[in-house]
């Protein structure tokens, strides 16, 4: 396992700035997850790292060595792209052992190599069959144990799970969570699906338009967001914004809402906006605030409630079983330790 290193990188496309003066540091052993909207710059930079995209400025190091400006075969990375690029005639072995057959590794390494990666990505009893042969979850693993067998130093994912359906998704998501435990690999995994960053990731890059938003652990990232952007992208159902005024002593009111957040600070008053998770909305008799049901989302062991409270729509997850219908008038609270508060004109948390 390596470190990798970004430091002032930026990339230009077609005249059009893609990453701009970005800085990145990736730990040995790492499992990072850059996320964010199509078209935000991620699977960009993990090109750049894997030297399929050149750097107009700034540096990549990898494994302590400057890799700026070298060839992808001397990065000492595997990668697994989205699409599985496997070769139809030939058997999950022959496909897994392609790149080491071309680069004249001995037989007896290629047979051990193979074996191992099969072993992990549960490929054994596939090795004969063809790509034709395999459902979508298992051709997917073969992309993997292709970046295997090469042991590389560093492994990069470019939204390898994005052509699955949902239940294959969740099983590879669980097999790579197991498959990073067990290699103790430096991994770097390229998503647009918080489901993905939340569950794998040690740490999260938040990305909008080439540059980073917030960096932290999937705990931090999701309890406090650094501005409104990365709370909105994080959540399902996202989180809730609120326009209102912070007065000086620290207390919120805006669209029928009233509270005193944790977060907030005494000090001159201002504008602000309170932001609210679902989990933290509960409904109950004699509750401090009162809107109108506007919806009822069943989702199998919860249900989402969603509230019209003056102006501002707001969501509650009930895990009991839910009474309430379209129309119902209920009352509420909001867990005043746990909202986020928001700068009106920067959106950056205060």
């Amino acid at each position: 396992m390596a470190n990798v290193s970004l430091r002032k990188l930026n990339i230009v496309l077609g005249g059009k700035p893609i990453i701009r003066d970005l800085d990145l540091a990736v730990e040995p052993g790492e499992f990072l997850v850059l996320l964010g909207p199509s078209g935000c710059g991620k699977s960009t930079l993990l090109h750049s790292i894997a030297g399929l995209v050149d750097a107009d400025s700034g540096a990549i190091e990898i494994g302590g060595r400057d890799m700026t400006d070298a060839d992808p075969s001397e990065r000492g990375i595997g990668m697994v792209f989205q699409s599985y690029a496997l070769y139809p005639t030939m058997t999950v072995e022959d496909n897994m052992s392609f790149g080491l057959r071309i680069a004249g590794t001995p037989k007896a390494e290629i047979r051990r190599r193979v074996d191992r990666a099969a072993a992990m990505l549960q490929l054994d009893v596939l090795l004969r069959r063809k790509p034709a042969q395999l459902s979508g979850g298992q051709r997917q693993r073969v992309a993997i144990g292709r970046a295997l067998v090469r042991e590389a130093q560093v492994f990069l994912f470019d939204e390898p799970l994005s052509n699955l359906d949902a239940k294959l998704r969740a099983e590879l998501r669980r097999e790579l969570k197991v498959l990073h435990r067990t290699l103790g690999s430096t991994m770097i995994y390229v998503t647009h699906d918080q489901v993905e960053a939340m569950t794998l990731a040690s740490r999260i890059v938040v990305m909008e338009k080439g540059e980073v938003r917030q960096i932290g652990t999937p705990l931090d990232v999701y309890e406090r967001p650094a501005n409104r952007f990365v709370a909105g992208f994080l959540g399902a159902p996202a989180m809730a914004f609120v326009d209102g005024t912070l007065d000086g002593a620290g207390r919120f009111t805006g669209d029928g809402i009233e509270l005193a957040p944790a977060c907030a600070t005494a000090g001159a008053a201002r504008a602000a906006v309170l932001g609210v998770r679902p989990e933290h909305v509960t409904l109950c008799a004699d509750g401090p605030m009162a809107g109108e049901v506007t919806l009822v989302e069943p989702m199998g062991n919860h249900h989402v409630v969603w509230l019209r409270c003056g102006g501002a729509t707001l969501a509650s997850l009930v895990h009991d079983a839910c009474r309430h219908a379209p129309g119902d008038r209920v009352d509420f609270a909001i867990d005043a330790a746990r909202v986020s508060l928001f700068d009106a004109q920067t959106g950056n948390r205060l």
